[in-house]
């Protein structure tokens, strides 16, 4: 069972209670980025098990005029048993979704597997364009990671970074990386053609996106997590913005939030805030 606090930013524990919140988000003009709530198995079976649970999803989807996609984490595919098990498992959801004209988004984990998914997502947007990349500006080679992009099928979505990187990688000066952030995301809008998501709830970040956008012409969404600042995701889906909200669902909600809201002070301030309404 859920608790009330944790449903404010958990749709629920089922795909149906997932779908469920998709309907009601599209009616108030917002699409749904589905997330099953798992990541860092050392064992195949789950990673097989949610694999096959998101092809369902995706036939799901298929089967409705929802505007609805899917979210995936490399470790909860597999990375960490092995980068094969990984591909093998992407591989049969890019095919699921292929097979109903799906997006596919891949999040980004922590450093030591940026390598890894980035050689992943290239192997597979070759042959199915409809996929995007989540980039984190707080590393510093994500300047080298859009260029190197720039030229692929596919889209990308850049947030500041939830995980507590070493200074040898990472900006860890929030000054520094609100910097990177807008560094990286005027860059991002000069280079693809595609689309820019802007992973962010941040007021300031979200009003230069659409300078950026602006100026350059480049496609862009904003997306938001589910449970914070969802008054702003409506009125920016009201004034015209292409608004996503990031959805997680799942029995593994615990983990869920001591990773995205308890590790770093920003998102439990981000919690707070949405608890309170403010």
């Amino acid at each position: 069972m859920i608790p009330p606090i944790a449903r404010r930013f958990v749709a629920g524990e089922s795909a149906a209670s997932a779908m469920d919140h998709a309907r009601g988000l599209n009616d108030d003009g917002i699409g749904a980025i589905l997330n099953l709530l798992g990541e860092h198995y050392d064992e195949r079976r789950p990673a097989d098990e949610d694999t096959r649970t998101y092809c369902d999803l995706l036939d799901e989807i298929g089967e409705t005029s929802l505007d609805a996609c899917i979210s995936v984490k490399p470790s909860q595919l597999g990375l960490d048993v092995g980068e094969g098990v990984f591909r093998e498992n992407l591989e049969r959801i890019v095919e699921a979704a292929a097979a109903n004209e799906a997006f596919v988004w891949m999040d980004m984990e922590d450093h030591t597997t940026t390598e890894a998914t980035l050689d992943a997502f290239e192997a597979q947007v070759e042959t199915y364009p409809k996929m995007g990349l989540c980039l984190q500006a707080n590393l510093k080679r994500t300047p080298s990671d859009i260029e190197r992009l720039a030229d692929r099928p596919g889209r990308m979505r850049l947030v500041k970074g939830a995980y507590d990187e070493p200074p040898e990688v990472s900006y860890t000066d929030k000054a520094r990386v609100n910097e990177a952030y807008r560094e990286n995301l005027e860059f991002a809008f000069q280079e693809f053609d595609a689309g820019v998501a802007v992973g962010s709830h941040d007021p300031e970040m979200i009003d230069y996106a659409k300078d950026l956008h602006e100026e350059y012409g480049t496609p862009y969404e904003v997306q938001m997590l589910m449970g914070v600042r969802e008054e702003a995701q409506r009125d920016l889906a009201a004034d015209g913005v292409t608004v996503y909200q990031y959805a997680p669902y799942g029995d593994r909600w615990l983990s869920y939030f001591y990773r995205r809201v308890m590790e770093r002070k920003e998102n439990a301030l981000f919690a707070l805030r949405a608890v309170l309404g403010r």
